[in-house]
């Protein structure tokens, strides 16, 4: 019998059977009885590591969140205000059990994209899908498609993963066009997935973001509607390592 079509009764098999056949081991299930028991585990050990592996490596590389810095490396008391049992419990992932959303709002540089990247990782690293966009890029995305029914295709990219990360809004002026767009993937995923936003604006200056667009109120309202808002406030760490760096190397010259 060739294993391709050796398909047992998964019922009447053991646990570790069963596991192989969740695994489409049928080689291994065809000739059970000839291996030896220790054997039987190690390959399926092996085979459900690969799987996750190349599940991870898969949707890593879907994801593009980049490279980042550990939050091992976040400098807490840099802050002069931060709720970090609150960003604790956001790495840990609960907002997501509720389809809840995540805004940070801070000035630049001040952790919120390192933040933000590293609970995509741990989503990642969860099993589910995510996708980290600029906002910039997302929207000039969608304005580009040439027709509603492009642009529905491409809504797609953006509605379905479980957490959608959205960072640095704020950093540039929308027209209404691009409002819109937004709070059509914002109230796409409303209660069914994970939307995390990243943004340098409190939301009392949202009107400068997207000047005369009509839905502003409703879209600050649909993104925060069952979310969790973790407010920075501190000077920019980046230019902190910036002038540090800078003050190295001209000691370095000096000595030299």
């Amino acid at each position: 019998m060739h294993d391709k079509h050796y398909q047992p009764d998964v019922e009447v098999l053991d646990p570790l059977q069963q596991r192989a056949a969740r695994l489409r081991l049928w080689g291994l299930l065809a000739h059970w009885s000839e291996i030896d028991p220790e054997l039987r585990q190690r390959l399926c050990d092996w085979q459900e590591t690969e799987r996750r592996n190349r599940s991870l490596d898969g949707r890593l590389a879907k994801s593009r969140i980049g490279r980042f810095k550990a939050m091992a490396d976040f400098d807490w008391q840099w802050p002069k205000a931060i709720d970090r049992a609150g960003i604790e419990e956001l790495l840990a992932l609960d907002f997501m059990k509720d389809a809840a959303n995540v805004v940070l709002i801070g000035p630049n540089g001040v952790g919120k994209t390192m933040i933000a990247r590293n609970i995509a990782y741990q989503a990642l690293l969860a099993g589910h899908t995510v996708r980290f966009v600029t906002a910039s890029a997302m929207l000039a995305d969608l304005a580009a498609q040439e027709s509603a029914q492009a642009r529905r295709r491409r809504l797609v990219h953006y509605t379905t993963p479980a957490l959608l990360a959205i960072d640095e809004l704020g950093y540039l002026s929308y027209d209404n066009r691009y409002a819109d767009l937004l709070y059509e993937v914002i109230d796409s995923r409303h209660l069914k997935r994970s939307t995390l936003v990243t943004t340098n604006r409190p939301f009392s200056e949202w009107t400068e973001v997207f000047p005369n667009a009509a839905c502003v109120v409703t879209l600050v309202d649909r993104l925060t509607n069952c979310s969790d808002v973790a407010e920075i406030h501190a000077s920019s760490y980046r230019l902190k390592e910036a002038q540090e760096r800078r003050t190295r190397i001209v000691g370095s010259r000096v000595k030299g």
